[in-house]
């Protein structure tokens, strides 16, 4: 059999083009989420790049050139020589002695875009990896061939050696992977493809495994989803706008010109059109803090969007394994590329940015809960009437459960990046919990998800409840045909709660599509 070329096969759609220049972050998703392969590109310069490199590494250890990790033990046991006849074995003991990761497994898209990661990062040309190396590693993605990646065991610092050891298992055709819905040796998916498992050159093991790629293609996923749930935090915060009567000047451009915070005017323009037509006569002179601050709140996810997306795309576009090898000017680097600093911040700043984003929904969702402080609304916002609405108890369950959704997501929110601990005897002593810091920004945009499902479904409420209200106190209320269609969207999950009924599954369908990013909501600029 042989080594299967990165082009030749037709399980994705399209293609990413790799070497070629920078990725974004919409480039690793739409791979790891929308069936797009890779391929690497055929410029004479990029192919060129990749075998000086590997060509120069060859020639190093044939004059009996020292290179860490090549012919010398890795970590601490880098002043350790290996005898030459032994050198090809190394890397095959780096990857198994570090399977030993535990968790959960990374899910497909995940995954994915793991894989995009490293494969980019390799594709830099510092690594002296060979051409083979990056075709196999296509074909791993191009065929959906997905290792079976646990989530814990790296502390972001030698990379993520442990779980990027489950990559390299695969390419050399061991341990299991995922294929069409099923986990499998990885040795029989590979037969079954007519894929040979590749040799790892002596550095390859290393330049797979020595790497940031696993919090990098988290990162890019928790910066998608952030990005979503801060527009849709925009639409509810309209929505519970006219269902509590609010004041629109609350959002008025000439306010915001005065604080000039990007964000925070986008998050605010949002809401101020969303609410066009609704300037009735004010309850309050001012809304309580959760409407009327809003996009004080969001704007900081909007403005610190925008400097992750650098973080994180530089990190994507760099190569970061030890030691570098620059193949044309023929020097071996050695350094700490492997250091996840930048994306650990970013993922730390994140979490915490997205739990004030469901301590906002949870207390708007109080208010429109609580008939002391919605304006006129139903208790709890039972649809019920008559002498049925005495027992019927409508969203106060779900208000409940979205403050301890909150609570939990806040309790997260304790930085992953100042717990260094000092590992692999003392070699290893400052190091960056990067992919613990991105998992723990997946956790908590998993609970505010479900935070933002609730609310969705409680402002849909409301806002039907008010607009029912056409008593002689109450302004009839006008909804811009946006808000319309968007209610319209969410009662083809979750029609109008009159009677109490289990609202679980509805809860988990909508809670799926805010990670879908289902809903169009405002233009991307």
């Amino acid at each position: 059999m042989q080594s299967i070329s990165a082009q030749s096969d037709s399980s994705a759609t399209l293609s990413i083009e790799i070497g070629k220049g920078k990725l974004s972050i919409e480039d690793v998703l739409s791979v790891a989420f929308n069936n797009k392969g890779v391929a690497l590109s055929n410029h004479p310069a990029f192919k060129e790049r990749i075998k000086r490199g590997a060509d120069f590494l060859e020639r190093l250890l044939a004059n009996d050139g020292i290179v860490y990790g090549v012919n010398t033990g890795y970590g601490d046991s880098c002043t350790v020589m290996v005898p030459s006849h032994l050198v090809a074995e190394l890397p095959l003991h780096l990857t198994r002695y570090h399977g030993c990761g535990l968790g959960e497994y990374l899910d497909d898209h995940e995954t994915l875009a793991v894989l995009v990661c490293r494969l980019n990062s390799l594709a830099q040309g510092y690594s002296g990896v060979r051409w083979e190396l990056l075709a196999q590693l296509s074909s791993l993605i191009n065929f959906r061939i997905l290792p079976n990646i646990p989530a814990e065991g790296s502390v972001g610092a030698s990379g993520d050696l442990t779980p990027l050891s489950y990559v390299a298992a695969a390419l050399i055709g061991e341990r299991e992977v995922r294929y069409t819905g099923k986990t499998c040796p990885t040795s029989e998916v590979l037969a079954s493809l007519g894929i040979a498992p590749i040799t790892l050159a002596p550095k390859e093991g290393l330049a797979i495994m020595n790497g940031t790629a696993v919090m990098t293609g988290l990162a890019c996923i928790a910066w998608q989803r952030a990005h979503y749930l801060s527009k849709l935090c925009c639409r509810l915060t309209a929505l519970a706008s006219i269902a509590l009567r609010g004041n629109r000047g609350h959002f008025d451009p000439r306010l915001f010109a005065a604080k000039p915070h990007a964000g925070q005017n986008e998050a605010a323009a949002w809401i101020y059109d969303d609410l066009c037509g609704n300037d009735v006569e004010e309850i309050r002179l001012q809304d309580r803090y959760s409407i009327r601050c809003a996009p004080h709140v969001i704007g900081v996810v909007r403005d610190a969007l925008t400097w992750m997306r650098r973080d994180i795309e530089n990190e994507l576009n760099s190569a970061n394994d030890n030691p570098l090898i620059d193949g044309e000017n023929e020097l071996v680097l050695h350094g700490g590329h492997f250091y996840g600093g930048h994306i650990a911040f970013a993922m730390d700043s994140l979490k915490t940015a997205v739990a004030n984003l469901a301590d906002l929904m949870d207390r708007q969702l109080a208010l429109l809960v609580d008939s002391k402080y919605n304006h006129g609304l139903p208790q709890n916002l039972s649809g019920s009437t008559g002498e049925r609405a005495a027992i019927n108890h409508g969203f106060k369950a779900v208000q409940i459960g979205a403050s301890a959704w909150t609570a939990e997501a806040l309790k997260l929110t304790m930085p992953a990046s100042v717990f260094s601990r000092s590992t692999e005897c003392h070699n290893q002593d400052k190091v960056s919990m990067g992919t613990i810091a991105a998992r723990d920004c997946l956790r908590v945009l998993e609970l505010t998800e479900q935070v933002a499902a609730a609310m969705t479904l409680a402002a849909v409420q409301g806002v039907t409840l008010r607009q029912a209200m056409v008593d002689s106190d109450d302004s009839p209320t006008y909804l811009p045909a946006n808000l319309q269609a968007f209610m319209q969207r969410v009662r083809a999950y979750s029609p109008f709660l009159d009677e109490d009924r289990a609202l679980e599954m509805e809860l988990r369908e909508v809670t799926q599509l805010i990670r879908a990013g289902h809903w169009e909501l405002y233009p991307d600029d």
